[in-house]
Parts: structure tokens; sequence; C-alpha cells
């Protein structure tokens, strides 16, 4: 069993920034995918940007530039930093790990991006 915590949600203005953190714990295997996912209302949850334990990334094409993620192997840990938020980048983000053929994920954690 893996269990996913999220923090560093929360308010912030247009142009700011925020850094959300996810810890990972339990049976977690070497070679795993961690990554942060979002979802508005109405609307299916998508990929904001995931990292390999190689460290390969992928980005959705309207974070590129502006968000950056990294992880720390060794604490199970990834973390999302987000610049230049924008109100459309409003939205319950999901820490998710994959490892064989499951998906975990976390709580979320709340961002909301006043204009």
């Amino acid at each position: 069993q893996v269990q996913l915590v999220e923090s560093g949600g929360g308010l912030v203005q247009a142009g700011g920034s925020l850094r959300l953190s996810c810890a990972a714990s339990g049976s977690i295997f070497r070679f795993n995918v961690m990554g942060w996912y979002r979802q508005t209302p109405g609307k299916q949850r998508e990929l904001v940007a995931t990292m390999t334990y190689g460290r390969s990334t992928n980005y959705a094409d309207s974070v590129k530039g502006r968000f950056t993620i990294s992880r720390d192997t060794a604490k199970n840990t990834v973390y999302l930093q987000m610049n230049s938020l924008k109100p459309e980048d409003t939205a319950v983000y999901y820490c998710s790990l994959h490892q064989y053929d499951y998906e975990y994920w976390g709580q979320g954690t709340q961002v909301t991006v006043s204009s």
C-alpha cells in the first residue's frame, strides 16, 4: 500500500508563485513515475507534469515554461514549482505515483489564482 500526502496549496494572485509538495510512504518501488494532475468541477482530471525515477519529464503544454517538477528520490517526495500563475490554473491538484500496474493518488490540494 502507498500513501501520498500533499501540501502547499492556497490562494495567490495572478502572476504569483506556489510550491506544492507530495510525500510518498509505504511500499515504494524504485522504478516509478511521480507527478501532478489537476481537476476542476465538471472536467476530467488532466496531466500537469510527471517525472520518472530517471528524471525524464513530461509537461502539459499549458504549463510549459511556468511550472517545474522535481523529486527527491531519497525522500520519495515530488515537488511542483508553479510560477506566473494564471486564473485558469485554479484547480484541485493531485499527486500521483505509478508503479507496475498501480496508480496511487493523494487527497488533493486546492490552488486558487485570483485575477
